[in-house]
């Protein structure tokens, strides 16, 4: 990464933190445990990759920062309440997050439950409370785009698929389906949300700019499941190795590393095509690009 794109993200980040920060419930406030849980979930872990997607995204036309501060926000709570759920022992039945006990370890299923529940509830409290886009009918549409992402259509409906899949081979067309669902809608969102609370694109550029995003979903999951097979725990922060453990099909299994490796970089090269149109204006997006293709953990 270059010194600039380093202080242009880890600006953002401070930004995004600090917003979480302000907008969860205080941990004093009843019922203080639920709302500790909610915090733990959220703050002071995570690259904050969903965030950075939506302010290089609002960067194409000129959004204002205050507002994709909210909308990256809300992504992030919906991202952070997928985590909860997805590590609780009827699903991935993990123990480790971002190099911590997970939400159910330290609360209990129940809390952990509830404060995913209530995690995904504030991401839409907050798009509806806070003004995004000039246009009313954009900012429903920006609701209804997060909705539509998380819900059975998007990324639950991914990990539906995901835990039905445990144990089979799939095809790498059926494993793309499951991706774009599980992992690519919520980066999808995020990468619209964020163009939406700036100046109107064309239709045109909004589909560029949403084949970008899928491009760059599933690159993120390719990227993924390379370091799930070979970095440490440690380095993650999560449990390595657990998809090969539980007989997950992964790209890595499927592919192979050196051709999900390739895979990464045609879908680099595919998310860049995307932006051409958009000239000097999309160097964001593409810096985040190379960020998401080239992270070690």
């Amino acid at each position: 990464m270059t010194a600039d794109f380093q202080d242009w993200a880890r600006s953002r980040q401070v930004r995004i933190e600090n917003s979480l920060q302000t907008l969860l419930p205080a941990a004093n406030v009843a019922p203080e445990r639920l709302h500790d849980a909610m915090r733990y979930t959220v703050l002071g872990g995570g690259k904050r990759v969903r965030p950075l997607l939506a302010f290089a995204a609002g960067e194409l036309n000129g959004a204002d920062e205050e507002r994709v501060t909210i909308a990256g926000a809300a992504v992030e709570l919906i991202h952070a309440y997928s985590l909860v759920h997805d590590d609780l022992p009827c699903m991935d039945n993990d123990v480790l997050r971002r190099g911590k006990p997970t939400c159910h370890v330290e609360y209990g299923d129940a809390i952990a439950l509830l404060a995913g529940d209530s995690l995904q509830s504030l991401a839409f409290q907050l798009l509806a409370e806070y003004c995004l886009a000039d246009n009313p009918q954009l900012q429903l549409d920006m609701i209804s785009r997060l909705a539509k992402a998380a819900g059975s259509r998007g990324m639950a409906g991914g990990q539906a698929v995901d835990l039905a899949s445990v144990g089979k081979t799939l095809s790498l067309p059926e494993l793309e389906f499951m991706h774009i669902h599980k992992t690519g809608a919520l980066i999808r969102a995020a990468v619209m949300l964020g163009a939406c609370c700036g100046s109107r694109l064309t239709e045109d550029q909004l589909m560029s700019l949403d084949h970008f995003a899928k491009c760059i979903g599933l690159a993120f999951q390719v990227v993924d499941d390379i370091l799930d097979a070979e970095a440490t725990t440690a380095t993650l922060g999560k449990t390595a190795g657990k998809d090969a453990e539980n007989n997950k099909p992964t790209y890595v299994s499927i592919l192979g590393g050196s051709r999900a490796r390739e895979l990464a970089e045609e879908l680099r090269r595919s998310a860049y095509q995307s932006l051409e149109a958009f000239g000097p204006m999309a160097g964001r997006l593409r810096q985040v690009t190379d960020f998401i293709i080239q992270r070690e953990f």
